[in-house]
């Protein structure tokens, strides 16, 4: 396990340096588009002293006798503070002072990589000290927005800030540890390359480096430690203090991110009782956002800018008056409204998983949720999920349970739940299980996945497993049929069984096994 590890940490630094390269050039070509605004390179004192580099973007005639609503943004993991010069530069058009800058311990910023710790939050009330000192900025109207990291911080800093009044929050989590450790399953691929990038342009600090290493050995002596250090970490732990600031928050993001899955989004807006917005999209991490970085047409920042308009400029633009919910599915190319996430998918179907079946683990049956970026990036821009035929699966390694064969199309929408009852031969082990949409040939298009694992079992006694799949919204069409798939290894997820165990499904008369897939009824 420890050369394969190796292995995806150098990957993910090579995807990095990559993104990097473009990504340091965001925004620079479209600078000259905007010559009428000031910008300026600043040197913003932290938290404890750090230096943390930024720019600022003032409204083009800015005169000092006029104020104007200000924007924070803090920047991405591992990219600098260009990254949103293109934004900026659009936002200072429209009547912003913006302020950009790059979280400590990356790039020229001074300090360690704390991930979205206590001094990420204080170094955000800093950055506004100091643009309220410095630059046009109108105290009564601040707002804060993101990608990725910067998202978390964003609504990170809005919990503890009630000077922040609007958040637009892109491609970020609510829960950490629920992202990267969903179903108690290392996401590896996700933690390898946050890590990768971290070392590339970064410094970890050291307890940062220590709970990277505990993850990757499954240390189950610390994991109680990394869930308090995850939760800290976590806008959801603040979900009371956001409410009672009322900051208005726009959560985006897309249906296949192998970092920060939808479903940690969705259940943190229904929580929220402020002015909310939650958009769902095609794609992988930050990939929805993307092309609006370069200063192109992008459906995300265009919604950022008027959910600003409204809630800090007070334009009557009709935002708050739009469905709140906002999802485009993964395969037609229409949006859909709905007035809550409850409303999705609200019908369900269940398909029964009948019978008794044993498989054995170890080995990848060949159905698997694809390679981290690569796979639902393929998805987005030309409907190509992972694959699979599924009457070519192996059931020495892999659970088959189909439908029957739909005669109108199945619009999937929310999230797909999995009961089941399972005997294990060993105290410990992983399961990843498969929602998949199968033609007439058995050719199966992923349409969800999620990892689940156990320690501490009593080998041969039967126990009860929900889970929950990722969150999605996908059409299947008419002809076709769903299966349902488990097995035992992929390439997303560290597995945790022991050589030789086997794993039993069954579904007793008193409490069947089924999946329940959630529907929006034409």
């Amino acid at each position: 396990m420890g050369t394969s590890r190796k292995a995806l940490r150098t990957t993910a630094v090579g995807a990095v340096s990559a993104t990097l390269i473009a990504g340091s050039a965001l925004g620079l070509a479209p600078a000259a588009q905007a010559a009428n605004n000031s910008v300026r390179f600043v040197d913003i004192t932290g938290d404890g002293g750090t230096v943390l580099k930024a720019n600022v973007v003032t409204p083009a005639g800015a005169d000092g006798r006029h104020h104007y609503p200000l924007l924070v943004l803090p920047t991405s993991w591992g990219l600098p503070q260009v990254e949103y010069l293109a934004q900026a530069q659009k936002l200072a058009d429209s009547g912003y002072v913006v302020v950009t800058y790059n979280v400590r311990g990356f790039w020229q910023s001074g300090g360690q990589i704390e991930v979205a710790g206590p001094p990420d939050i204080a170094d955000a009330t800093k950055v506004i000290d100091w643009a309220l000192a410095n630059t046009p900025a109108d105290a009564q109207h601040i707002g804060m927005a993101g990608v990725s990291y910067g998202a978390g911080i964003s609504l990170l800093a809005a919990a503890h800030d009630k000077r922040i009044k609007a958040v637009a929050a892109l491609s970020g989590w609510s829960d950490l540890i629920g992202s990267i450790y969903s179903g108690r399953t290392q996401h590896i691929q996700a933690a390898a390359l946050l890590d990768g990038a971290a070392t590339v342009t970064g410094r970890e600090s050291p307890e940062v480096r220590q709970v990277f290493n505990d993850f990757y050995a499954s240390n189950l002596s610390r994991e109680q430690e990394i869930i308090a250090w995850g939760k800290k970490r976590s806008p959801a732990t603040y979900i009371d203090q956001l409410n009672r600031n009322g900051a208005a928050i726009m959560l985006a993001n897309a249906w296949g991110d192998t970092i920060f899955p939808a479903n940690g989004y969705a259940d943190f807006y229904e929580k929220l009782t402020g002015p909310k917005r939650l958009e769902l999209r095609p794609g992988d991490h930050a990939t929805a956002e993307l092309t609006g970085l370069f200063g192109l047409p992008n459906d995300v920042w265009t919604d950022t800018g008027r959910w600003f308009d409204h809630y800090l400029k007070g334009e009557d633009n009709g935002i708050d008056r739009e469905q709140p919910v906002e999802l485009k599915p993964r395969s037609s190319g229409g949006y859909e409204g709905y007035p809550d996430w409850k409303s999705v998918g609200e019908t369900r179907k269940k398909i029964a998983l009948a019978g008794t079946t044993t498989i054995h683990a170890n080995v990848d049956s060949g159905a698997d949720g694809g390679v981290i970026f690569l796979s639902s990036i393929l998805d987005q821009v030309a409907q190509a999920p992972p694959m699979a035929s599924i009457p070519l699966l192996p059931r020495w390694w892999a659970a088959v349970w189909q439908s029957e064969k739909y005669a109108t199309a199945q619009h999937i929408r929310g999230t797909t739940r999995l009961h089941t009852t399972l005997t294990p031969t060993k105290e410990s082990g992983t399961l990843v299980a498969y929602l998949y949409d199968v033609g007439p040939l058995g050719l199966g298009k992923l349409v969800s996945n999620a990892p689940y694992t156990w320690h501490g079992l009593t080998p041969g006694k039967p126990v009860g497993v929900d889970l929950d799949l990722f969150s999605t919204a996908y059409d299947v069409p008419a002809g076709h049929r769903l299966a349902l798939v488990v097995d035992t290894v992929d390439p997303l997820y560290i597995e945790h069984n022991p050589s030789g165990a086997q794993l039993t499904f069954s579904s007793p008369a008193n409490d069947p096994s089924y999946v329940s897939v959630p529907l929006r009824e034409q």
